[in-house]
């Protein structure tokens, strides 16, 4: 009998003493749906809650990338070690990450304090990949004090962010103007923190009044997100930014486990969804066909035939 351990065994072991190449390769085993990987998050996930997951999104071109990597140095120097995930979109050749953001982040490469993964987004449309939840996982079993987790920027649909992070973060460039208005009912809504970035433009003003005027319309809460203004490029407004976030965090009672059991739920709601879709739209069944017909043939409304492709996709599983 082979009594060497299993490869889950040896990762989570290596992940303890903080080798990168086993955080690598456990991050690639969760990516990729590995049985190994599944069983690295078994063990791990009694244990797990213990990194705070700080979300950053906005649109396109609003220097996303530069802000984290101007937040990471500001968190190193409080002595914290931050795990980051960079979403990107896909290679159409590949199907891998494309490497911008990561490339943007290379000034703390070499730190040993910092873990910086790119994923493809494989075209899911929230702009977070499915794996980036089991990812976070990793690095928070891996002993990061903060997960960073860039998303994509793909507009609206953004909203997933707040089913994975503690701290929603959306960064707007100046000069959105009437974009804010078009915006305002997704990502603007999930924001705990707003961040001006490239705030020595000259609509930077704008904006920021803007996002104000935003707020005043919401309704009345606990928490009121602030408006940060940031030149990523310089570091100006970094340290307001971690401030802000520290002032979240104490204002959510300072655990990041706090409302674990609501987010896993809307997790396990989205994992599920993805999966009933790839069952349903990717098979042909004498049941399946029947159920469209009859759908298509006004047997059926939308409501009851949803209910019964459920139950045909809990049959094939048994």
């Amino acid at each position: 009998m082979d009594s060497r351990p299993d490869l889950a065994t040896v990762l989570i072991s290596g992940m303890a003493a903080g080798e990168r190449r086993a955080i690598a390769r456990a991050i690639t085993a969760v990516e990729n749906d590995w049985p190994e990987g599944a069983a690295l998050l078994r063990a791990v996930h009694s244990g797990l809650g213990r990194a705070r997951v700080l979300g950053i999104t906005g649109p396109p071109g609003a220097g996303k990338s530069t802000l984290v990597n101007a937040l990471i140095g500001e968190l190193r120097q409080q002595g914290q070690r931050v795990g980051v995930i960079a979403v990107d979109p896909s290679s159409p050749i590949s199907g891998g990450a494309v490497l911008g953001d990561r490339i943007r982040m290379g000034d703390h490469t070499a730190d040993a304090g910092v873990f910086i993964r790119s994923l493809a987004s494989r075209g899911h449309l929230g702009g977070l990949c499915r794996a980036a939840a089991r990812v976070v996982d990793v690095l928070d079993a891996a002993g990061f004090d903060i997960v960073i987790l860039e998303t994509v920027g793909a507009g609206q649909s953004e909203v997933e962010i707040a089913d994975i992070a503690h701290t929603r973060i959306v960064v707007c460039p100046p000069g959105l103007g009437d974009d804010i208005q078009a915006i305002k009912a997704g990502i603007l809504e999930i924001a705990d923190i707003f961040v001006v970035n490239k705030s020595d433009s000259p609509l930077a003003d704008r904006t920021e009044r803007e996002l104000l005027a935003m707020l005043s319309l919401r309704a009345q809460a606990a928490w009121v997100p602030p408006v940060v203004r940031t030149v990523a490029t310089t570091g100006a407004g970094v340290k307001q930014l971690a401030e802000a976030i520290e002032a979240h965090h104490a204002q959510a009672g300072g655990d990041s486990r706090n409302g674990a059991l609501p987010r896993l739920k809307r997790m396990l709601a989205s994992l599920a969804a993805d999966e009933l879709r790839a069952r349903i739209a990717g098979r042909s069944t004498p049941q399946l066909e029947a159920l469209c017909q009859a759908l298509r043939q006004g047997e059926l409304d939308y409501r009851e035939a949803a209910l019964r492709a459920l139950a045909i996709a809990a049959a094939d599983q048994e």
